[in-house]
């Protein structure tokens, strides 16, 4: 089930994934910040759209292999009955097991539609997506590795599992946000601290080191660097006051 509220959702939305990002690092347990985000170069074919936050549903698919389609002819239906069962606003990951190959695309104008009406705003995946401008207009947003003209012998292989997207692991239930950037899977445990966070994070950056920038003009160089140095200073000072963890200082 969803950990945050819709409200805390669509606060979420309003920031770019770099700045969802610079709060959940300072609350993440991970070993590295590079943990969350993916690690290969995607591509967001709808950056007009602005960020798209979800929880993740997954999809495994082989678009090569007829074989899928006729070992599990009503694997279509059970994967959309799995969809439509999670709580909303959700985002599909597929990992396409053709890759680097694309054979064909599991989205278009139709699927996109589909996935839409049943509570998904967009989706990562490592294929390919056509139709952008059909995808557009549905309100479905998609970062994928390219664009494709065809849909080869897409169906479902498993779903509701694992899955590796652009090097990144995500799992169902990951929060995730994205936009022409690149996404941020955020596990379950780290989602309730996420929006103050963030919140913090930001506002950190507008009180301190971004004033201290945009009021030097016509200041001697020294005292540009001195007021830089202390702004910097105080950022660093906040940040360690806020999230300051068992052991520290």
């Amino acid at each position: 089930m969803p950990l945050l509220s819709h409200a805390d959702l669509l606060q979420l939305k309003r920031w770019n994934t770099p700045t969802i990002y610079n709060g959940w690092e300072q609350i993440t347990k991970g070993d590295s910040g590079a943990d969350g985000f993916n690690i290969e170069e995607t591509r967001d074919y709808m950056p007009q759209m602005g960020p798209m936050i979800g929880y993740a549903v997954t999809v495994v698919i082989e678009p090569s292999q007829k074989a899928h389609r006729e070992a599990n002819p009503n694997a279509g239906n059970d994967y959309r009955r799995y969809i439509a069962s999670i709580p909303g606003p959700k985002i599909v990951v597929v990992q396409d097991l053709d890759k680097p190959r694309v054979i064909g695309s599991f989205w278009g104008e139709v699927n996109s539609n589909i996935h839409r009406t049943l509570g998904c705003v967009g989706t990562i995946t490592d294929g390919a997506i056509r139709d952008v401008d059909e995808m557009t207009n549905a309100g479905f947003k998609a970062l994928a590795r390219r664009l494709c003209v065809g849909h080869a012998h897409v169906h479902p292989v498993r779903w509701n599992c694992e899955v590796e997207v652009f090097g990144r692991t995500v799992r169902p239930g990951d929060l995730i946000h994205a936009d022409k950037h690149g996404f941020l899977v955020i596990p379950p445990e780290d989602q309730p601290a996420l929006l103050d966070a963030a919140r913090f994070m930001d506002a950190n950056e507008c009180e301190t080191v971004i004033p201290a920038a945009r009021s030097a003009a016509g200041l001697p160089t020294d005292q540009v660097i001195a007021n830089l140095e202390a702004s910097i200073t105080q950022f660093s000072a906040n940040v360690k006051a806020k999230f300051r963890r068992e052991g520290e200082w």
